[in-house]
């Protein structure tokens, strides 16, 4: 096999298109069709290009994107994993990482929280992306899916039902009453035969062995594609019996929907139908059609990091009330099982016969609450995938929209009577933005002063340690909200 293409490219970047061939490490016609299939797949984006996009490192928005491509426009990924096309292997690493020319180290961490991400969204592995035409097999989250499966439940087991006179397990009452006759004493019947279920486990059956065969089969392409490493992965490498000693592709096939039928399972199911999309295909990773890309990651990293800084500040607003550990009881009319959640109210519709309320309102990221000195304390949290800018002799740039600040301010005062009735004086409303450092750092505050009038604080802008955050998130371990109590300079 032709040695993969190793290449790294950072998320929202602009590069003009020599820049990005530059990247790629490809030229002519090839580089042409690699970045037309980047571009159908919705990974690659363009902007036209401009002394203002030139500047920008964050998209502000889908109006910005166009369709056209040329020399008038820049390159830019919106995708955060890894990309294996056209003999390459694509590092699309997050935004915020700006100091590694090769951020391999990094890069493993964000793959780690990737996959913990998919899992507590109960996401399973996509077997294609895209649509239509733009539409291939996506072999890499299939093998990395099967390697993880193995590595959680080990190899496959066939489970059967077996039914045994006189033996271990289940008493099945209704064949034994039918079929074996009682002795009779007293006049209860006593039955010295019993018919009994169990389950079969056989190791040693034709489907674990192909199992066993698909792992290695995966094993050697990640090795190859030189990927183990990135996904930090321990391969797999049983005796050699390769697939094609199974039978025709068609016959092997047709034994595991066969199978398939006779497995209720859940993870056989599962595991089976893997096998299935897996065996039925003819793409082999790192060696792709011509038009073909495999993808591991999203398009929505903002998501991964409100949800990891959701976990490490253990977010209340779903929490009953009750169980917020207010260190007073509940006031008079919160002693039910709400939520804070629930005490935003929704808007209302009047006319005339009819008053309506509407099903949506405003919904906070993160309320940390807990006590500190002995007081409790209420913070307001927004978790926002920005690089920020905000230097005295820069533009202003990469900042949360004035939707976002104005929506900081009414949770404040959408809390304010629950507040007031527990005498929580320590309130605290915050941004945080994701940065390359060893510790959490207040950046700036940002405010109105229309709002100053009602008594509503400064909203605080504060840089959060990305490397710190997920390493929490991974160990399901919190990080300490008081940080946000501190009364910092800017």
């Amino acid at each position: 096999m032709k040695k993969l293409i190793s290449c790294s490219v950072r998320e929202q970047m602009r590069y003009t298109k020599d820049e990005l061939k530059s990247r790629l490490s490809c030229e002519g016609p090839e580089a042409e069709r690699l970045i037309r299939n980047l571009k159908a797949y919705g990974v690659l984006k363009t902007v036209k290009i401009s002394r203002e996009q030139r500047d920008l490192s964050d998209l502000a928005g889908e109006e910005d994107l166009t369709r056209a491509a040329g020399e008038d426009s820049f390159y830019l990924f919106a995708w955060v994993g890894v990309i294996v096309a056209a003999g390459r292997v694509i590092r699309v690493c997050p935004k915020y990482l700006r100091s590694a020319a090769e951020p391999l180290q990094q890069m493993r961490l964000v793959m780690k929280v990737l996959e913990r991400y998919q899992r507590s969204e109960e996401q399973v592995a996509e077997l294609c992306h895209g649509d239509g035409e733009a539409r291939s097999f996506n072999i890499l989250a299939v093998i990395l899916f099967l390697l993880r499966d193995y590595y959680e439940y080990g190899l496959y087991t066939s489970h059967g039902e077996v039914v045994e006179r006189n033996g271990e397990g289940e008493i099945l009452w209704e064949r034994t009453i039918d079929q074996c006759l009682p002795l009779v004493r007293g006049g209860r019947p006593y039955y010295t035969e019993l018919y009994a279920r169990r389950t079969k486990e056989d190791d040693a059956d034709y489907f674990r062995r192909l199992h066993a065969s698909v792992l290695t089969e995966c094993s050697r392409q990640l090795r190859e594609c030189r990927l183990e490493e990135l996904f930090d992965l321990v391969l797999v490498d049983f005796p050699e019996e390769a697939t094609q000693d199974f039978g025709e592709r068609e016959y092997v096939l047709e034994r595991l929907r066969a199978e398939l039928g006779s497995q209720f399972f859940t993870r056989n199911q599962i595991l089976l139908k893997t096998l299935y999309a897996y065996l039925a295909q003819d793409e082999k990773l790192g060696s792709p059609g011509e038009e073909g890309l495999s993808l591991y990651g999203t398009n929505a990293f903002h998501m991964v990091w409100e949800k990891a800084c959701a976990a490490v500040f253990r977010n209340k607003l779903r929490v009953p009330l009750r169980e917020l550990g207010l260190s007073v009881p509940l006031a008079e009319g919160y002693d039910g099982a709400g939520t804070l959640a629930e005490l935003i109210g929704r808007p209302v519709w009047k006319t005339q016969g009819a008053v309506k309320t509407a099903a949506d309102t405003l919904t906070p990221d993160i309320i940390a609450v807990g006590q500190s000195g002995g007081a409790d304390y209420f913070i307001i949290l927004d978790a926002k995938y920005y690089n920020l800018q905000l230097e005295p002799d820069r533009e202003l740039r990469g900042i949360p929209g004035v939707a976002d600040v104005t929506k900081q301010y009414l949770y404040e005062l959408a809390f304010r009577p629950f507040l007031k009735a527990h005498r929580i004086s320590m309130v605290r409303n915050c941004f945080l933005l994701p940065v390359e450092s060893v510790q959490t750092k207040k950046r700036g505050v940002v405010c109105m002063e229309m709002l100053r009038g009602l008594g509503l604080a400064d909203i605080g802008v504060y840089l959060l340690p990305v490397e710190e955050v997920f390493r929490h998130y991974l160990a399901d371990t919190q990080m300490e909200a008081a940080v946000f109590l501190r009364e910092e300079t800017c």
